[in-house]
């Protein structure tokens, strides 16, 4: 017991000496003192490793493939000049009070300035540049700033409002490229980059997965409209559209279009235009001026467990054909409805989306080989692609400068169509987009165009000859098929 008692005492006592010394040490010191210890070549450990092509682990790493790519994303500022009039009891004056005062009396007009800005992708070393079209939609001028700060101004080589993309066109060589890639072999939960200029924020650089594909969202309404989007939880913002989506060996997967978001902002889903339709596009603008867009005619639906049921199918999966346009390729070639189709040249294609996403990157006239289930057996229909208007026939680049100008597709009514109409002929206005006609104007698709300055017309080469020579104000006159009377368009040449 008294051994205890002395081990324990001699055990408080060291540690009381041991406290008083360390006291001591810590009063002396300065107050004000500070140490700062510092360790060189300290590198962080990788958090996440993921596994090469050789089905080794090697640590995740972006900073080669941002360094890689940043170069070759730039930042695209559109201006378009509004002409605009202060409010004013003046606008709502019926004409006989107009006249007696005198337009001096209305407030004057002013050009308006509205800027938009977006990111671009540079696609060869002579200046070629993807971007989306609604970045540059009714533009009067666009500006490219490099990731060096060099500025230019681009031209629009052709825009395509179905996939929302444009080409754009600076003069410039040498430039950085960012390559793209064969779109269809990525995979779900596969490593990306999202590289754009989000917020007014330029060149920055995002990570995610690709969450999904074949995404249909409903949100480009163009009347030929393909949606077939790479879903990405990449974070992308306003100001990214247009931008690249990379892999890790930082080629191009897709283009950056588009956010599901209640607010406006980032909230987990980016959808981007596959880079295989990207490529078709850009070819198709370069080469032609406009997209030569194969048609199946066909209406279809995406198969599911519902419709499988309802329809007695042997497949949860596909393209249920529910009818065919009268005439159309799909019918020429022997396609049913109720056929099942599985594949377009050997590609499974599982949704309605895919279906037009394949299709989309063939021209008319090609011909596609198209895989149907039909009561249980399997064929293989090739089918000759037709054109919006029915035909073979590829649009011709004498019309695309004029249907650049005016931002529309034309074609000439058939004798049996203008004969309906009461007609001896006449240029139907196929589609609108960025051009004169939707700038200035208020009309819509499917007009049927009769004058030009009171000079018929019953072809685009009419039209061409025509406005070659205007100058000054136009006047179109025409009708529409299922409205009385005739409408009449005028815009500045």
């Amino acid at each position: 017991m008294k051994k205890t008692l002395v081990f324990s005492g001699l055990i408080a006592l060291g540690v009381s000496l041991l406290t008083m010394i360390v006291f001591t040490s810590v009063v002396e010191q300065d107050p004000n003192e500070v140490f700062i210890t510092h360790k060189s070549n300290l590198k962080a450990s990788p958090a996440v490793y993921t596994v090469d092509e050789s089905g080794n682990s090697v640590e995740l790493n972006f900073t080669q493939t941002a360094e890689a790519v940043l170069d070759g994303v730039v930042h695209i500022k559109s201006t378009q000049v509004v002409s605009s009039r202060g409010g004013s009891p003046f606008d709502d004056m019926p004409d006989m009070f107009r006249d007696f005062f005198g337009e001096g009396f209305a407030p004057p007009r002013g050009d308006q300035p509205r800027v938009g800005t977006g990111s671009g992708v540079i696609i060869s070393e002579d200046g070629y540049i993807v971007t989306n079209n609604h970045v540059i939609a009714n533009a009067d001028e666009i500006e490219i700033s490099l990731q060096d700060n060099r500025i230019y101004t681009a031209k629009v080589i052709g825009a395509d409002p179905s996939t929302d993309l444009a080409l754009l066109k600076i003069e410039e060589s040498n430039l950085p490229v960012v390559a793209l890639t064969d779109s269809d072999q990525v995979d779900v939960g596969q490593w990306v980059l999202a590289v754009g200029n989000p917020m007014g924020l330029n060149s920055t650089v995002t990570a995610g997965i690709i969450s999904a594909k074949g995404r249909n969202i409903n949100i480009l309404k163009d009347r030929y409209a393909v949606e077939n989007f790479i879903q990405t939880d990449a974070a992308i913002n306003p100001g990214n559209s247009g931008g690249a989506l990379v892999n890790l060996s930082g080629d191009l997967v897709g283009i950056n279009t588009a956010i599901a978001s209640t607010t406006g902002s980032f909230s987990g889903y980016g959808f981007a235009i596959p880079a295989n339709i990207v490529s078709k596009v850009i070819t198709d603008l370069k080469e032609y001026g406009i997209v030569q867009r194969g048609v199946l005619g066909v209406f279809i639906r995406s198969i599911d467990g519902n419709l499988a049921k309802e329809k007695d199918l042997n497949y949860t999966q596909g393209v249920y054909v529910d009818s065919l346009i009268a005439s159309s390729a799909a019918e020429e070639a022997g396609v049913e409805p109720g056929d099942v189709i599985l594949e377009v040249e050997g590609v499974p294609v599982k949704s309605s989306p895919e279906l037009q996403g394949m299709i989309a990157r063939f021209r008319p006239g090609q011909t596609v080989n198209i895989l149907v289930d039909r009561s249980g057996k399997t064929r293989t229909i090739p089918v000759v692609l037709n054109n919006a208007s029915g035909n073979k026939d590829l649009a011709t680049k004498m019309d695309k400068d004029l249907e650049n100008l005016l931002g529309a597709d034309f074609r000439a009514l058939s004798e049996e169509e203008a004969e309906a109409l009461g007609l001896d002929g006449g240029v139907e206005v196929v589609r609108l987009y960025s051009g004169k006609l939707a700038k200035y104007t208020q009309m819509k698709e499917g007009f049927v165009i009769t004058k030009i300055n009171d000079q018929k017309v019953r072809k685009p080469s009419d039209m061409k000859s025509l406005l070659d020579d205007a100058e000054g104000g136009v006047m179109l006159e025409g009708r529409y098929p299922d409205m009385s009377g005739n409408y009449y368009y005028a815009f500045g040449m």
